[in-house]
């Protein structure tokens, strides 16, 4: 793994949509988590992980905080609310976008991390 990645590669890498907190982007980031299951995500996600979610509602912001998250990337071309996107800003937590899916968000993740 490339333990040296920043979230600002991810972006750049992928072609992301900053939502907020892009001055947030400096955070580490040693691997990831996809899912759309909270409970999943608080079960197994890591610290400095980058979530993969099609969620856009404010319990993404709390289960990242609560996780330690480097920031969370939703797919699909979904859109947080201004309601999610100010407690993201509150608690710090970079919500970026993508048109892909999962699927391929986290393909190319793996792949930038030098993960096999």
């Amino acid at each position: 793994m490339c333990f040296n990645m920043i979230v600002k590669t991810i972006v750049e890498s992928l072609g992301l949509e900053v939502f907020c907190c892009g001055d947030m982007l400096d955070r580490p980031v040693d691997g990831g988590y996809s899912g759309d299951l909270l409970s999943d995500v608080m079960a197994n996600a890591r610290k400095d992980n980058v979530w993969v979610t099609r969620q856009v509602h404010q319990n993404t912001v709390a289960v990242a905080t609560l996780k330690e998250l480097s920031a969370v990337i939703v797919v699909q071309g979904a859109k947080p609310d201004a309601d999610t996107l100010s407690k993201a800003v509150k608690e710090g937590v970079p919500i970026l976008g993508s048109s892909l899916s999962a699927f391929e968000v986290t393909g190319r993740i793996f792949k930038l991390l030098g993960a096999s």
